[in-house]
């Protein structure tokens, strides 16, 4: 891809059939907005100058935009007049890219489907023909809704809408992407010469491709193999199409590359999440973010996972876990929840109703049940009993707990922390330990047992 490659994103429109407050882009496909897909493609197809033009809603899309790694420039278009409009709005940031003769990829916020690969081999094409417009576009088994291309023989006329096409026209099944790579002259020509001429007064930007034909320039389109990269969403209906359609497709993906799904039914895996060979999914999971899952791992019924890595030979089991590291041979479940900044080490075993935040569990360490292990360096080999809470927060300010190899964890016990228990040390059921523990050591930290004879008998009677 060339340097004086770049990328323009249209996303200023409302969906108002969503019924929403929320800018079009922003609503979600498998998790992530729908501009984050157009975005990644463009960063993986090679295109690092890249201008976002917001309208609807334009704080919103601000707010994420600017929460994104890399941070690209928007330009407002405060009256949404049309999809020439919202380029015009972008001039100045186009005429940075002249003197370099520099090509353009105009496109919208809402197209998630396509590719970086469609992205690169469409610019080969409008680099080999010398194009001054070339158009992305897929051949729709329904193509009601779309913009028919239009052409005379091999060369490109223009773009129809629905309501623009003649009987005749109404066959054609190649339709407009949404997508168009442009000569940066030629566009900024083009988009001096558009005029309003249609009934809603607006500005098109297809109208660009009448200009620049009748001017004399070269205009063509690159057929995409791939029918899903038109599809987008204009309604709720819609949008729970297009995400059960890619949802299916990464599926049949992993289902190709040795991954065991018993049921699909409410099972979601992001188009990030890696999958080693053998991982058996369960109905009800949910994988996303920059999750990977080693071999042989079970993802069992109803977790949750998010931006884990996920060794392999697990057992997981009603899990939720985030932004964190699970390592081989761990069983953890049922009802458990690993919050961010935890490390689960090999081995390891955490039973039912256990609560680990940003903690390091140390190899084949056991929590069995109604645990919280919060904020604590905890060694190899130890045990939990039932009911113990590292308290790590004293209502200001949170301190860690630090548990060495080998110790034991007696049952309701309390670690107030910063506290630390040595290696191999004991701490009885029912304490609240409030001192360090040497090793080898057993803590009893209990306050002494009061029996009042007869209180109740008293308190009944009044």
């Amino acid at each position: 891809m060339s340097k004086t490659t770049s990328a323009l994103i249209l996303a200023g429109g409302s969906g108002k059939r969503m019924q929403s407050n929320q800018p079009k882009p922003m609503f979600e496909l498998l998790g992530e907005p729908m501009i984050e897909w157009v975005l990644s493609s463009c960063e993986t197809a090679g295109l690092s100058d890249i201008c976002v033009v917001t309208g609807f809603g334009s704080e919103i899309l601000e707010d994420f935009l600017n929460r994104r790694e890399k941070v690209y420039p928007t330009v407002l278009q405060p009256k949404r007049m049309g999809t020439g409009h919202a380029v015009m709005e972008a001039r100045n940031w186009l005429r940075e890219y002249v003197r370099y003769d520099g090509d353009v990829l105009v496109l919208y916020g809402d197209c998630p489907l396509l590719g970086a690969e469609t992205i690169q081999h469409a610019y080969k094409t409008h680099c080999q023909n010398e194009n001054a417009v070339t158009v992305i576009t897929a051949e729709a088994l329904d193509p009601k809704g779309y913009g028919r291309i239009i052409k005379d023989k091999d060369k490109l006329l223009g773009i129809a809408e629905e309501h623009e096409l003649s009987d005749n026209q109404r066959t054609l099944r190649e339709v407009f992407s949404g997508a168009m790579w442009f000569n940066i002259r030629a566009l900024l020509f083009a988009l001096g010469e558009i005029e309003p001429n249609n009934a809603e007064n607006e500005y098109y930007l297809t109208d660009t491709i009448f200009i620049l034909g009748q001017s004399g320039y070269k205009t063509g389109v690159y057929k995409s193999h791939n029918p899903d990269i038109i599809l987008g969403a204009d309604d709720r209906r819609g949008l729970l199409k297009l995400n059960d359609t890619i949802r299916r497709k990464l599926i049949e993906f992993h289902l190709d590359n040795g991954v065991e799904f018993t049921c699909t039914d409410g099972v979601t895996v992001g188009r990030k999440v890696k999958l080693g060979s053998g991982v058996k999914i369960m109905q009800g999971s949910i994988l996303s973010g920059e999750t990977s899952v080693g071999d042989n791992t079970q993802i069992g019924v109803n977790c949750l996972i998010d931006n884990c890595k996920i060794g392999s030979n697990c057992n997981l089991n009603s899990v939720q876990a985030y932004d964190s590291t699970i390592m081989d041979n761990v069983s953890i479940g049922p009802f458990v929840r690993i919050r961010p900044g935890s490390i689960i080490r090999n081995g390891v075993k955490i039973g039912n109703f256990v609560e680990v935040k940003n903690s390091d569990i140390g190899e084949k360490t056991a929590i069995a049940h109604l645990t919280y292990v919060g904020d604590s360096d905890v060694g190899s080999g130890v045990n939990f009993g039932c009911g113990a809470v590292t308290s790590n927060y004293d209502g200001k300010n949170k301190y860690r707990t630090t548990i060495e190899d080998g110790a034991f964890i007696g049952c309701n016990t309390n670690l107030i922390a910063p506290v630390k228990v040595g290696k191999r040390g004991y701490t009885a059921a029912g304490s609240t330990i409030t001192q360090d523990v040497p090793d080898g050591s057993l803590a009893i930290e209990r306050v002494p047992t009061v029996i009042k004879e007869g209180y109740s008998d008293k308190k009944l009677k009044q």
